[in-house]
């Protein structure tokens, strides 16, 4: 026979699982939602295909927290990423599915908490209007630890199984899988409580912060304008090769360059390639090293978020160059332009 005080505990615990069984479904269907989108109303995990999710991953990589060596993994071993892509998919299907039914509600609370936080720290930069993957990621991990916390109560699946089976007499240790009483008093449960809170709430903050500069300091989007960072620029063997790398910018559509031009010291231009040149630039002389990748488009060379190529501009004149400093500008549709030094 239950005492008074367990009695009321149970009740608490109800009702906290009723509190928050809105938040628990609509959390799941953010979740189940995207293993639906993918593989029901539209199959998104096949590689080269328009919307591989693939790609999108690789829109994750310059600026992501903390994960960025999984990611650039990932993104230049196709085969792998594809795999990586496939499970992370069914994740988000059994988890969104279990967290809204409340079955194992726990467990699939720490999966919900370790997918936004994903989430979060890989995509929380992105956002051209407004800052939603932050958002996503960090409404998530709130959720994950607050549920996790509640369990599924009433309307759940783990309350008709408890009910029908008792299962939690025979073992014990299943309540912090499953929904219930937690074994802890009522003055550690606050403390756990409070410092969950409080660590959520200063990633908020720096991520707020790292990604937006948020709290602090003058507003910056990274998903308005394209940025592309130029490196290993050269001369040699009647060609001009570099390697560009964009790192800011919409993830939706990609940077189009529409001038490559090589200037001497002297500003005067010794190699010119524009838009409709760069739309039939070479394919074997573009060496993509992730996922994403830079090819020619109708009138320019497209050039995604998060690609990194070498490229490589054949023409004779490179061969009789004089010794000395050149300068390499690319231009983008949109009037910025990048530039970098060569020393020849």
């Amino acid at each position: 026979m239950a005492t008074a005080n367990e009695q009321e505990q149970s009740r608490a615990y109800l009702l906290a699982g009723m509190f928050t069984l809105s938040l628990r479904l609509v959390v799941g269907w953010t979740y189940f939602s995207a293993f639906w989108r993918r593989l029901v109303l539209e199959n998104k995990l096949i590689p080269d295909s328009a919307g591989y999710i693939g790609e999108k991953f690789n829109h994750f990589l310059p600026n992501s927290i903390g994960i960025r060596p999984v990611i650039e993994y990932l993104v230049s071993t196709p085969d792998m990423l594809w795999w990586a892509m496939v499970i992370f998919t069914l994740v988000e299907g059994v988890v969104g599915l279990l967290y809204m039914l409340g079955f194992f509600t726990r467990l699939m609370s720490i999966g919900v908490f370790s997918l936004a936080t994903g989430i979060l720290l890989g995509s929380g930069w992105l956002g051209t209007t407004c800052l939603d993957e932050w958002q996503i990621g960090i409404l998530g991990v709130a959720a994950g630890f607050t549920i996790f916390l509640s369990g599924g109560g009433r309307y759940s699946v783990d309350y008709l199984t408890e009910r029908k089976f008792a299962l939690r007499k025979k073992a014990g240790w299943l309540v912090w899988l499953t929904s219930g009483e937690l074994p802890l008093k009522t003055k550690r449960f606050a403390n756990i409580s409070v410092a969950g809170a409080i660590v959520i709430f200063v990633l908020t903050l720096y991520t707020n912060q790292e990604f937006h500069n948020g709290v602090w300091g003058p507003l910056h989007n990274k998903s308005v304008k394209p940025k592309i960072e130029i490196s290993d620029a050269q001369i040699e063997n009647n060609s001009l090769s570099f390697s560009v790398y964009r790192v800011e910018g919409a993830d939706v559509y990609g940077s189009f360059l529409i001038g490559i031009s090589l200037k001497d010291v002297n500003g005067h231009v010794v190699l010119e390639k524009k838009g409709e040149e760069l739309a039939d630039f070479p394919i074997g002389n573009i060496d993509n090293k992730y996922i994403a990748r830079v090819a020619p488009g109708k009138h320019s060379l497209v050039i995604p978020l998060g690609s990194k190529a070498t490229l490589t501009v054949n023409d004779p004149a490179m061969g009789t160059l004089p010794k000395g400093k050149y300068e390499l500008v690319l231009t983008d549709i949109s009037g910025i332009t990048w530039k970098k030094e060569i020393v020849h």
